[in-house]
């Protein structure tokens, strides 16, 4: 019986691994065999010559970064933007979690919860057109302005507006999916907890400070720590769909400043090293944020 357990269980996993197959394929093909491009980063490269034939200039486009004259003012861009998207990712969705597990009747909350949750699933694409109408000369905003007397603003062509704008939109499209997981941990916190501290007297205000937010902090801890890998993550799709040459002293980031110099300037040596350059950054702080994880919240991958 042991033996036909022990070969039951060899041909579950031959199973589990062939289906795994496909997946494997697709991730060695697009994932680790394009890989070897990095070496562009490295050489001044030639599309005529190809990687193996074009001059090798070691770590040059390292430094050249560096020497550009919006170089370190595109790694600030991105380190701010992402830095205040991190900060009201956190901030937003836990607040509208707890005034949101205030409401007693569960149709009303729900419905809400669905409302806040809808722009998690449209692209930047049409959230991006949506939001230039509506900030242009003519859109809604700047009537309101006017029909209270002041002057329409062009915010589209404002840089001090702009790194604002992103992180209202950010938010916009998606506080509501971190909502649903802290309500997620909300709704585990042990109910006699409650009990007891209403048995003390407590009120909801004391409720929430003293029993809520300490048990909520672990998926809190656990959110920001995780939040720190993608601190060079500025959001690549929104700021392209919104942005514009005007806003590039306060808007241009890392992969926008990449996709220009890369497949607009065809100058693949540079953005190629630009990419890696971010992406070892984003593996260090990655490394850190799971280390963290782990550390404050008990959170391992492997």
């Amino acid at each position: 019986m042991k033996k036909k357990s022990l070969k039951k269980a060899g041909r579950t996993v031959i199973v589990y691994n062939l289906m795994m197959l496909p997946g494997l394929i697709l991730l060695i093909f697009f994932s680790i065999v394009p890989m070897a491009g990095i070496a562009i980063a490295f050489e001044n490269y030639k599309p005529g010559a190809g990687i193996f034939h074009s001059k090798w200039v070691g770590l040059y486009w390292f430094r050249y970064i560096f020497q550009l004259p919006n170089g370190v003012q595109v790694i600030k861009n991105t380190l701010i933007i992402a830095v205040m998207k991190i900060i009201a990712g956190l901030i937003v969705p836990i607040a509208f979690a707890l005034l949101l597990n205030e409401i007693r009747k569960s149709v009303l909350r729900r419905s809400i919860q669905t409302i806040i949750y809808l722009p998690h699933f449209l692209s930047w694409v049409v959230l991006g057109g949506i939001v230039k109408e509506i900030l242009s000369l003519d859109g809604i905003l700047n009537r309101i302005l006017g029909s209270i007397g002041l002057e329409p603003v062009f915010f589209m062509a404002k840089p001090e507006l702009f790194r604002g704008i992103l992180v209202v939109t950010d938010i916009w499209k998606e506080f509501g999916f971190g909502t649903i997981v802290y309500l997620a941990a909300i709704m585990a916190v042990d109910i006699s907890l409650y009990e007891s501290a209403a048995m003390d007297g407590a009120g909801r205000w004391k409720m929430l400070i003293s029993v809520t937010l300490p048990s909520i902090m672990p998926t809190i801890v656990l959110m920001a720590t995780l939040s720190l890998g993608n601190i060079l993550n500025a959001g690549f799709d929104q700021i392209y769909n919104m942005y514009n040459p005007l806003l590039y002293s306060t808007g241009d980031i890392i992969d926008t400043f990449v996709y220009r110099t890369g497949l607009v300037d065809l100058k693949y040596s540079l953005a190629t090293a630009v990419g890696v350059f971010k992406s070892v950054i984003s593996l260090i702080m990655i490394s850190i944020s799971y280390y963290l994880a782990d550390k404050f919240a008990g959170y391992r991958i492997f």
